[in-house]
């Protein structure tokens, strides 16, 4: 399985970025020390499944309530994936392709329920609205936190369409409706299959919205089994079970991609003659109002009204201060560790291609399908039996970090180091220097841009990051996850305000560093 990073530099590799399948031992060596670290849960959940024995293995997978959580997981991921790709095609085809009213501000705002984690949104809605928690309160926060991984992908494959295609539809007398599903549905396919298994991946590894609004799926009993019993048998099989669902949803968006490849332009961008909507307008300008005001407005609106109604009973400033700067210095530590650990693998997966090369990139990949709730049962277990003294410690969580978070990096080294020239490398090369001097002098400057973008995407997503932390933080060490996660517990509302506001405000900062190096990388000369 290839992250959509990964996938985007497939699709804009420059003919120059070709380079040897011969491995540098200064790459390869680091590169499989990268794979192993990410191999180290699979191996845990498939030993201590061995250790249970095939009787206790089949007594816990032929369990009712088993068969049920399988249910319950796939119903979920259905219905939140079914939703997320008719949102997501909905709005991007009105953004792109329609003379709606403020469309460039829709295109603007969609995307930015992506930085609300989805525990602080669930938060935000169980606490307006009690009557939420269970499928339906599930199904709603999920859809309206994933919704971008859908929009995003369908609005670059719009802008990117050739538009003759719809026009000649047209001019046959086709109706605008017909045009849309007969025509502009089909140019978007694949974009839309790609992002819709993104959010059913997301959907069966998310833990916070689903223990927040007490829905019962694989995470939550996972969790639960493991805080409530000496015996880690059910939560490690549970686990597994939960590893082969992922598995299963990658192995078919691998073959989706495959079978399911469309043109989508003609390399030349031109403008577009948008359908008028005429009075569908205002109804539909109407809506997608909505769906911005329940992703954003709401939740927002939702934190800061528990914010002041708290704080007549007083705020902890000092437990406040030291979750941020806890917050802040371990995603720092996760994101520094997974760069480094991402830039010799994505350097071989851009100029080394070969068998070894492949079979490295895609163990890496591996932590992708990995929800974090079984990452940090994987390494409980090591840090118990293996390394004692770093268990509870910040080793061990950046760690975690780095199973979980290192294909997002290795995806943005690749694509940049993909997309610059490899001229410059071989005039180096010519010039006498050493292939350690081509990377520091030449490959990765090159690359800074979007290593840096891979940083600060990694950043953002650590500081969001909640079972991991949960279970792995430095003994006495609170982030504002695990704080919010604390007072929505006991259902302090007021008091997990501030926490949820800070973590929300705080993911500010690497979004616009991000925006910018992205902004910096398309201007860099090829």
């Amino acid at each position: 399985m290839t992250t959509p990073e990964a996938r985007a530099a497939d699709a804009t590799r420059a003919p120059t970025s070709r380079g040897s399948s011969r491995v540098p031992f200064f790459l390869g060596a680091p590169s499989v020390v990268v794979a192993g670290i990410t191999l180290l849960p699979i191996a845990y959940l498939l030993v201590r499944t061995a250790e249970a024995g095939a009787s206790r293995v089949a007594e816990i997978v032929l369990r009712e309530r088993t068969v049920l959580l399988i249910g319950r997981s796939v119903l979920l991921a259905a219905l939140v994936t079914s939703l997320s790709i008719a949102i997501g095609v909905g709005l991007a085809f009105l953004a792109t392709r329609t003379d709606l009213p403020g469309r460039r501000v829709l295109a603007g705002l969609a995307p930015l329920p992506l930085a609300i984690p989805s525990y602080v949104a669930a938060f935000a809605w169980i606490s307006a609205v009690p009557e939420l928690a269970g499928l339906a309160g599930s199904v709603l926060v999920l859809t309206l936190c994933c919704y971008p991984y859908v929009y995003l992908p369908v609005l670059a494959a719009l802008r990117r369409a050739d538009p003759g295609v719809e026009e000649v539809a047209r001019s046959l007398g086709r109706s605008p409706s017909q045009v849309f599903r007969e025509v502009t549905l089909r140019q978007v396919r694949p974009a839309a299959a790609a992002g819709g298994l993104l959010v059913a991946l997301y959907t069966l590894s998310d833990f916070g919205a689903v223990s927040i609004l007490r829905y019962d799926v694989f995470t939550r009993v996972i969790y639960t089994a493991y805080r409530s019993s000496f015996d880690r048998s059910t939560a490690a099989v549970l686990s597994l079970i939960l590893v082969l669902l992922t598995v299963a949803i990658s192995v078919g968006e691998s073959r989706v991609r495959r079978r399911d490849i469309a043109r989508v332009g003609a390399g030349v961008s031109r403008a577009v003659q948008p359908v008028r909507l005429g009075g569908l307008r205002f109804p539909l300008g109407g809506a997608a109002g909505v769906v911005l005001a329940l992703a954003l407005v709401f939740p927002i609106g939702s934190l800061l009204w528990w914010f002041l109604n708290g704080l007549s009973a007083g705020i902890d400033g000092v437990h406040l201060a030291e979750s941020v700067a806890a917050t802040a210095w371990l995603a720092l530590l996760g994101a520094v560790a997974c760069t480094l650990g991402a830039v010799p693998v994505g350097i071989l997966a851009a100029r080394h291609r070969g068998s070894f090369t492949t079979v490295v990139e895609q163990i890496t990949y591996a932590g992708h399908a990995l929800p974090g709730i079984v990452v940090a049962l994987a390494l409980v277990f090591l840090g118990v039996r293996v390394v004692p003294w770093v268990y509870q410690e910040a080793p061990l969580l950046v760690l975690a970090y780095v199973v979980l978070f290192v294909p997002t990096a290795v995806g943005a080294v690749r694509s940049s180091v993909a997309q610059s020239s490899v001229r410059g490398e071989e005039v180096a090369r010519s010039l006498g220097a050493t292939p350690t001097d081509v990377l520091r002098r030449v490959t990765l400057p090159l690359a800074a841009p979007g290593i840096g973008a891979g940083s600060a995407l990694v950043l953002l997503t650590c500081m969001k990051e909640l079972p991991a932390t949960l279970l792995l933080r430095p003994t006495g060490t609170d982030t504002l996850a695990t704080s919010l996660w604390t007072e929505t517990g006991v259902g302090a509302y007021g008091a997990a305000a501030p926490y949820g506001l800070a973590l929300v405000v705080l993911a500010v900062l690497p979004t616009i560093w991000l925006m910018r190096l992205t902004d910096r990388e398309r201007g860099t000369p090829r």
